[in-house]
């Protein structure tokens, strides 16, 4: 009975690391601005599968999800996805590279824009695969909303207390079972 104790405290610990997520504030303190460097700010960060990005933005600012193509040429009519409203949180759902730019007139040329690539929590490495829209090879062509849109997630720290929680409690029911049989 010990070893199946045992056993049950090291799959919930295996389970509850693998829950962990980061919300990364882009710009940091400065936010989702014309003055960032984006790439710098990226440059340094692993952004894994579950984890999301806080944009923070003026009302001048939007952030339009788009393709490499677009985002290399700072195209903003065909977004996979816009949001506006000042505050916008993406999770990153998938493996591979995503793409943000400011659709704003001449703002994403002067550099508002953010290229990532998200990678599994599993193999921590990059993933080469791009982006699939389907069997017309191009993003699906979408609307700006009239309001905002803002996809919520749960905050990472709460996230990280409750698997704290969890871990806890494994580590004192785990003797009690021991002691029970």
């Amino acid at each position: 009975m010990a070893i199946a104790a045992l056993f049950l405290v090291l799959i919930l610990g295996a389970a509850t690391q693998s829950t962990y997520a980061v919300q990364h504030t882009v710009g940091d303190s400065s936010g989702w601005t014309n003055f960032g460097d984006y790439t710098t700010w990226a440059a340094g960060k692993t952004f894994n599968v579950g984890d999301t990005l806080l944009f923070s933005y003026g009302s001048s600012h939007s952030v339009d999800v788009v393709s490499k193509s677009d985002y290399d040429n700072c195209a903003t009519g065909n977004a996979i996805d816009s949001y506006t409203g000042g505050s916008t949180t993406v999770k990153l759902a998938q493996p591979g590279p995503m793409y943000f730019v400011c659709p704003s007139f001449g703002h994403c040329s002067t550099g508002m824009k953010l290229a990532i690539n998200v990678v599994s929590q599993s193999s921590n490495s990059p993933a080469t695969t791009t982006p699939s829209y389907g069997s017309n090879s191009s993003p699906p062509s979408t609307t700006s909303p009239s309001t905002p849109i803002s996809k919520p997630t749960k905050d990472a720290g709460s996230a990280n207390i409750a698997n704290m929680v969890v871990v806890g409690f494994s580590l004192i029911l785990a003797p009690l079972f021991m002691f029970m049989s």
